[in-house]
């Protein structure tokens, strides 16, 4: 694995790492970015329905299937199987520790 290949992984490690820990939480993300895109219809059909603080509680739950659907893609195209992910963990303790 040449060193370009070694920082791609590494770096999509740390971000399916941080999306574990995030999804793992139940507090409120320490960063907000706005503005997000969704439907009208559906924000004036949840206002309507739950207030405004549950529409945000149930946009908040989509995007967090969503995070975990796009993470298992990304887990899936950089390491393809837990027996990969392991193995490139070990390759990352073996540099730390050179």
């Amino acid at each position: 694995m040449d060193e370009r290949e070694f920082q791609n992984k590494y770096v999509n490690l740390r971000i399916l790492k941080s999306v574990q820990e995030y999804l793992k939480s139940d507090t409120a993300a320490s960063a907000a970015v706005y503005p997000i895109r969704v439907p009208d219809d559906l924000l004036l059909q949840l206002v309507k329905l739950q207030g405004a603080e549950n529409t945000d509680k149930t946009i908040h739950q989509i995007f967090k299937i969503g995070l975990t659907i796009w993470s298992e893609k990304l887990y899936n195209e950089v390491f393809g199987s837990q027996e990969s992910l392991e193995s490139f963990i070990e390759l990352v303790k073996k540099r730390v520790r050179e």
